[in-house]
């Protein structure tokens, strides 16, 4: 199997950073130093042969040498004190004087120092990195005015002097180059090959596994943490022997997954299950949850072509075991809270037909419809019918309740003016209000903006808001209803100064059988389903439900209705169908054209 990183360029992820930049200059100052020391061999042996010249009565050979040997050893002590900029910008000036040396002293050797000339250009852009390489391409030009201005001056001095020179100079030239060319290409060779090293041991030791798709599909490398992941040894998964893993149903996904990955540029992730091998002996396939993050790896070949891909495997079991428990757990909630409501109707339905019956009966035997009572019997006919409208009430609860949470209570929006709501709901708590001596402060503007909604539902509102009011007020005390518009809603809100609530009650308002006293002597009777209801139906309307209480002092409690309405209401989006088709002229003359053949037979 090969390499997972063969074809694989990652240098431009690598090549930044304080490692990437060092090794580069560790390479650079070996170079330097190299061609420093191979450009001092050199003017060594220029330097002997200027000192021969010179007793034949010859200077310029010797200055000429001289002036190099302080460009070089300038270059040297730049490159002690570790400035290789400066010390590249120095060989490139050496090696361009020495190209116009030869440009201008002889024109047998003119070719020559233009070569060198535009080798000193090279050299700096090879080995620079800063403004130095773009003024480097002056040297050459410089070394071409030198040949054609300094010529005829500088042919009469050097002309024929400068033969044997040119043998040493081309072997330091020739030597500079190999040094750097060959410094250069050992880097260029060892950064790629210390990467990929990096990234195999990355690969092996990574939490999960990594595994190398070729461009047709197929595993080309498969890590050893691979093995630990299912349980097996590394080599049981070449082949198809990772495909063979893969749960039956999942297998076209996961085709399909390195398929898009291959042919995409974007990243990936798919849950898989794949079957683990277990310790025992004998034992039967298990299956894990396995997380594949897929992204394919962008080589250098024709555009249009499937690129390889790279797989990080995760074992995610214990996570989706979580979320399956999670989601029966739900389940199985939703099932009791529909069989509660299921329940809730069933007896709800039950109860009030014989309550209807037993409330008919009392009324008609208080009205003395059956005949004349005695006093006993009327106060008891009484009674009948109060916990009779009581039961029924709870009941008619109840059945809204259920409705509210299994989602099936309709509202009905139509406009009606919420002051209109007022009165009917005063009057049906007025009996309860008058037996506590409880006054009701009604403050409702005469002209208020009618509001879409269920008038029935938010007169159920206004009434278990005005009942729990009266119902927790002390002896004697005041409740407050006031109705405004606010915006874009209308807002309805009722105070009372009874017992209150505590700021863990005001928290769970609104949960079906909430009770502010929770102990069997509590002094207030209900159900704990009024604020329930009224919170359910301000919900369906779209409105919002505020409460701040404070035990001893009071509650308020305000509604906000959407004067639109809910979400929709007021606005059709039903389509019309006509009921009778319209009748096409060719369907008639054909049916004319049947008759008439079946009249002339």
């Amino acid at each position: 199997m090969r390499s997972p990183f063969a074809d694989f360029t990652i240098a431009p992820q690598l090549s930044t950073g304080p490692a990437r930049s060092g090794q580069r200059n560790g390479v650079l100052s070996r170079v330097l130093t190299l061609n420093t020391i191979s450009m001092m061999v050199g003017l060594g042996l220029a330097l002997a042969l200027s000192l021969v010249m010179l007793f034949d009565g010859n200077v310029a050979p010797l200055v000429a040498t001289m002036v190099v040997s302080g460009l070089v050893a300038l270059s040297g002590a730049l490159l002690l004190r570790g400035d290789h900029e400066p010390t590249v910008a120095v060989h490139t000036l050496a090696l361009g004087f020495i190209g116009a040396i030869f440009a201008a002293g002889d024109p047998a050797i003119i070719d020559l120092g233009l070569a060198l000339g535009l080798i000193a250009a090279l050299y700096a852009q090879v080995l620079g990195k800063s403004r130095y390489r773009a003024l480097a391409w002056s040297v050459p030009a410089l070394v071409l005015l030198t040949s054609a201005f300094g010529g005829d001056a500088g042919s009469m001095t050097l002309q024929g002097n400068l033969q044997p020179f040119a043998f040493i100079t081309l072997a330091a030239f020739a030597a500079v180059a190999a040094v750097t060319a060959t410094r250069l290409e050992i880097i260029s060779a060892e950064s790629p090959i210390s990467q990929t090293r990096a990234f195999a041991v990355l690969a092996e030791n990574i939490l999960g596994a990594v595994v190398r798709y070729g461009a047709d599909g197929g595993p080309v490398f498969i890590s050893r943490s691979a093995g630990n992941l299912l349980g097996c040894r590394t080599f049981e998964l070449d082949g198809a022997g990772l495909f063979e893993r893969v749960h039956v149903m999942d297998r076209p996904a996961y085709r399909k997954a390195i398929s898009d990955a291959a042919n995409g540029t974007r990243a990936s992730t798919i849950e898989l299950r794949l079957r683990r091998d277990d310790a025992e002996p004998g034992a039967g396939a298990r299956y894990i949850w396995v997380e594949f993050a897929l992204a394919p790896l962008e080589g250098e070949d024709a555009a249009g072509s499937s690129n390889d891909v790279l797989a990080v495997l995760r074992d995610v079991s214990v996570r989706k075991d979580a979320e399956q428990e999670v989601e029966a757990a739900r389940k199985q909630a939703e099932d009791a809270s529909e069989a509660k409501s299921r329940f809730l109707a069933t007896i709800g339905h039950e109860l009030r037909t014989p309550l209807n019956a037993i409330v008919g009966f009392s009324d008609m035997m208080s009205e003395g419809i059956g005949g004349t009572l005695s006093p006993t019997h009327t106060e008891y006919a009484g009674h009948i019918s109060r916990s009779g409208h009581h039961l029924l009430d709870v009941v008619n609860m109840l059945l809204d309740m259920s409705k509210i949470e299994a989602g099936k209570f309709e509202v009905h929006a139509e406009l009606f003016a919420p002051q209109a709501l007022v009165e009917p709901c005063l009057q049906m708590v007025e009996n309860l209000a008058r037996d506590r001596a409880v006054a009701i402060d009604a403050a409702v503007p005469e002209k208020l903006p009618q509001i879409m909604g269920d008038e029935r539902a938010c007169r159920q509102i206004l009434i278990n808001l005005l009942s729990n009011a009266v119902k927790f007020s002390h002896d004697g005390g005041s409740v407050a209803l006031a109705m405004r518009r606010q915006g874009k809603m209308l807002a309805i809100s009722v105070s009372d100064s009874g017992i209150g609530m505590r700021p863990e009650t005001v928290e769970r308002i609104g949960e079906p059988f909430l009770q502010g006293q929770d102990s069997l002597s509590r002094r207030y009777e209900g159900t704990g389903l009024g604020l329930s209801i009224v919170k359910g139906l301000v919900s369906l309307h779209g409105g919002r439900l505020d409460v701040v209480s404070e035990q001893g002092l009071g509650t308020t409690i305000c509604v906000l209705l959407p004067l639109e309405g809910p979400l929709g209401a007021g606005k059709s989006s039903a389509t019309i169908e006509h009921l009778y088709a319209t009748k096409r002229d060719s369907d008639e003359d054909k049916w004319l054209q049947d008759e008439k053949r079946s009249a002339a037979k």
